[in-house]
């Protein structure tokens, strides 16, 4: 296929090699022209994958109508609030043939909709049949290296989601596929909000229990508010839910975690912002799931919690206090 992958970032300059490496004739596209300039000269992304090599099959460009017509497939690995400023400059190219695949993590913070409700929203002629995501736990710095990874492919359309999975599937990186898109989507996005909230923890100096607590009762915030949205309860369960929380609350990788722990040490939101060299999709997240929450009346206190000390410079501490000393409840599934 010919495929171009939109973002070269860490994760969008991994998965081209991944599809190139399987065969396919592969774009990557650089919104910076004085970057895309340096990665086809250098043949290394050094700001975001130091240490690996672009192959020189793969055609580094600037040009986004270049990248964006005739192609089977093109993959989304734009952080999701520069998403539809970026597709509004394609937008009326003809993609009749074209499948669309979100690999970016969040919700749009005014929209309030996912990547794949965004695409269809500013696409007017893409189906339902044409998009598709792949989420999991999956850090770019370790699929670079070929250590064994699992993702799940999703597409309302069982073949879709299939060709998504053909498409990805290597030895090193195993794809599994869904036809709940919503689901696979909102696992993405609002864990990067429970990690930044673990992170927070770290940098507060609890300990082990308090994030495993962090973790357990939010997926079951996740879950719960996915539902509301439409989810499959069991997707939360799986690897775009469950198996990417763990990774990203846990891994020395995580930019979410990272920040978090950053703000648990008294660090002001900004100040975090402005050292980070990649983005934080938690960050915007959490102020989207707490107009969610509040929109769809579900109960999110972790979440919640989390964008009150982001936002409203709540301590992390009294924060804690008020989880900890909620109503007595029972544990339910």
């Amino acid at each position: 296929m010919k495929v171009t992958v939109l973002g070269a970032g860490g994760w969008g300059t991994t998965l081209a090699i991944v599809l190139q490496m399987n065969g396919h004739d592969v774009t990557l596209w650089e919104y910076k022209r004085l970057y895309a300039r340096t990665l086809r000269k250098t043949r290394e992304n050094k700001l975001y994958l130091p240490n690996v090599k672009i192959p020189k099959e793969i055609n580094v460009t600037h040009d986004l109508q270049e990248a964006c017509e005739h192609k089977h497939m093109i993959v989304v690995a734009i952080p999701t609030q520069y998403i539809r400023g970026v597709i509004k400059d394609v937008k009326n190219l003809n993609y009749r043939n074209t499948t669309f695949v979100s690999v970016s993590k969040g919700i749009e913070k005014d929209s309030l909709l996912t990547v794949s409700q965004l695409l269809k929203d500013e696409i007017k002629n893409l189906t339902d049949d044409h998009i598709g995501v792949l989420s999991g736990p999956s850090h770019a710095e370790e699929v670079s290296k070929r250590i064994p990874t699992a993702v799940v492919s999703a597409s309302k359309n069982e073949n879709t989601a299939k060709e998504i999975q053909a498409a990805f599937m290597t030895s090193y990186l195993r794809v599994y596929s869904s036809t709940d898109i919503i689901g696979v989507e909102l696992g993405g996005a609002l864990k990067n909000v429970i990690a930044v909230g673990a992170g927070i923890i770290d940098g507060a100096g609890y300990g082990d229990n308090t994030k495993a607590a962090i973790m357990t009762r939010g997926i079951k915030e996740i879950s719960r508010l996915g539902v509301e949205m439409g989810s499959q309860l069991e997707t939360f369960m799986g690897l775009s839910g469950m198996g990417d929380l763990i990774v990203t609350c846990m891994s020395r990788h995580s930019r979410n975690r990272f920040f978090g722990e950053q703000v648990g040490k008294g660090k002001k939101l900004k100040d975090v912002l402005k050292s980070m060299n990649m983005v934080a999709e938690g960050v915007v997240t959490s102020r989207a799931v707490y107009d969610l929450s509040k929109d769809l009346g579900v109960e999110t206190p972790i979440c919640t919690a989390t964008y009150k000390i982001l936002y409203e410079d709540l301590d992390p501490t009294k924060m804690t206090y008020e989880l900890m000393t909620r109503d007595m409840k029972p544990e339910t599934w």
